[in-house]
């Protein structure tokens, strides 16, 4: 009976391999049209609470998936018989190896040698292609419903307060540890005007409700009201470029594969490849995509060197008025309705109310047992609340001039970082406890919602239509929620989008829809987002 050489059972068990990888893929290709519609019945069959929007971005999803690996899959085959026939190649030509002779040894050696390389490298990338897939699922919601418009850099030092002009104009303010406040154009992202009449760190800054004038409080112990008057750039003439979310930007993963002759192992690359018609020539520009292992650019000094425009940004170095009662840091400021007093909180753990036309100190608020850390008004009564860090907030009432009243909430286990009114009769603190809690001004007593969280919340902002909480959190987070405690999104994060440090206040400007909500932070940054309100409340 005839024995089979070496070399020949192994090219026969090559081919019988093969053949049932070539068998697999048909099987595969034959039922791929069955596949989606069963797990279509299979999801719609279960009695479950996803909304159908969810159910189908989970099928696309799960197909697009099923696709890639398949496609894997059949490359990976490819690669194996393309290396199968150069080392069968190689090995009837005896060609040598740098100098040498095709040993089996030095084959083996080598072979050894690029396989573990190209094993590492293949195990990072799959590993970073993983948790992007996870991810991706996690924020498929938010990205569609959040997403980041413009951002704001020209400060030299982290961004404490941000808030946006009530009158036309429409501009976004920032206050700055730089010692300066700065007013912003929407729409460019440019600087239009800049106030450095502080001597210390601007904490906070406010808008008059009718007129051209800001209220900045700075850590010089003073709190200045200045004029300013701006005039906004004109957007830039853009080229024929389309922005469609369909057209404009179409979208190919691609794999430029690096094949070792000594292994049956493939490592691919992943890229973006944008095509942009402009002027009606379709260019090219390639992005790298990132994976876990990227660098932070969380201590890169992006405004230490002069920002396009800065140069030609107009100063106003002179208060209109000075307000220096207090023998502290004043932490914060706001105009009472109307905007013929302002109120501020220092760390001197006291509020002064102030007449704006005289200048005069009209009454000190005591009764806080720290430093004070935030204070804020009603936008229809006469109405203030302010933070402490003695754990506590109180509201002041001065709509009757004979009666000033003052109550006391207690229910934060650290310092309150922030109470704001909202358009009702809600008072929503949030605090270095981890909470935020939602206040009936009717019944002091406890809390009717409470929402829990991982980090720290700074200044939150509460949109006075839709009465949408948004929380900047120590984390670089900012997560929003309904005034239930429900979660409805978390804005988008990464390291070449969203804050790369603590995110100290939010704002809402419904009048707006393109740029509707800002933040800032410490990493010297404003950013303006789009918040898809109504797709928002729809996944709700």
């Amino acid at each position: 009976m005839p024995v089979e050489s070496g070399n020949s059972a192994a090219a026969r068990q090559a081919k019988q391999k093969r053949k049932s990888h070539s068998l697999s893929i048909r099987r595969t290709n034959s039922t791929e049209q069955e596949r989606p519609g069963g797990v279509r019945d299979m999801l719609e069959g279960q009695d479950n609470k996803l909304p159908l929007s969810l159910k189908s971005n989970l099928l696309e999803l799960f197909g697009q998936i099923e696709r890639e690996f398949e496609n894997l899959y059949i490359e990976n085959l490819e690669l194996r018989r393309e290396i199968e026939s150069l080392n069968e190649r190689l090995a009837g030509e005896g060609q040598a190896i740098d100098g040498g002779d095709l040993s089996k040894g030095a084959l083996k050696t080598k072979a050894s040698h690029s396989t573990s390389q190209l094993s590492q490298k293949l195990k990072t990338t799959y590993k970073a292609s993983t948790s992007k897939i996870v991810s991706s699922f996690k924020a498929t919601s938010s990205r569609a419903v959040c997403q980041l418009v413009k951002e704001y850099v020209g400060h030299r030092d982290g961004i404490w307060d941000l808030s946006v002009t009530r009158t036309q104009p429409l501009v976004l303010g920032t206050a700055s540890a730089d010692h300066c406040a700065m007013l912003w154009s929407i729409e460019t992202g440019k600087c239009v005007l800049k106030y450095a009449g502080h001597a210390g760190s601007v904490n906070s800054i406010k808008f008059h409700p009718t007129e051209q004038m800001a209220l900045t409080a700075s850590g010089d112990q003073t709190a200045h009201i200045w004029r300013y008057m701006v005039q906004l750039p004109l957007p830039q003439p853009q080229a024929d470029v389309s922005v469609s979310a369909i057209t404009a930007f179409l979208c190919f993963y691609i794999r430029l594969t690096q094949i070792s002759p000594y292994s049956n192992s493939s490592f691919f690359f992943p890229y973006f490849f944008f095509f942009i018609p402009i002027n009606g020539i379709f260019w090219t520009v390639s992005q790298q995509v990132q994976g876990e292992d990227d660098v932070d650019f969380s201590d890169k000094d992006e405004a230490d060197g002069d920002v396009d425009g800065m140069n030609e940004c107009p100063t106003v170095r002179v208060a209109t008025t000075t307000l220096k009662s207090h023998q502290g840091v004043v932490i914060a400021a706001d105009w009472l309705v109307g905007g013929r007093q302002v109120v501020t909180a220092s760390w001197d753990r006291a509020a002064n109310l102030y007449d704006v036309e005289t200048s005069e100190l009209v009454h000190t608020l005591t009764g806080h047992d720290q430093e004070l850390t935030h204070c804020c008004t009603h936008p229809t009564q006469r109405l203030v609340v302010t933070s402490s860090r003695d754990t506590t907030f109180r509201l002041w009432d001065f709509r009757d001039p004979s009666i000033h009243s003052v109550n006391v909430f207690q229910g934060h286990t650290d310092t309150v970082t922030s109470a704001v009114f909202t358009a009702g009769d809600n008072v929503v603190s949030g605090s270095d406890d981890r909470t935020v809690k939602v206040w009936d001004l009717k019944n002091m007593r406890s809390p009717i919602a409470t929402i829990r969280t991982d980090s720290a919340v700074n200044r939150i902002s509460v949109s006075s239509t839709q009465r949408i909480i948004a929380l900047p959190h120590d984390n670089r987070q900012v997560r929003l929620f309904d005034m239930t405690g429900v979660r409805l999104a978390r804005l988008p994060r990464s390291n070449r989008q969203g804050h790369r440090r603590m995110v100290c206040c939010s704002a809402w400007n419904e009048e707006n829809q393109a740029c509707n909500l800002f933040t800032c932070g410490f990493d010297r940054q404003a950013i303006g987002w789009n918040i898809n309100i109504p797709a928002l409340l729809q996944e709700k």
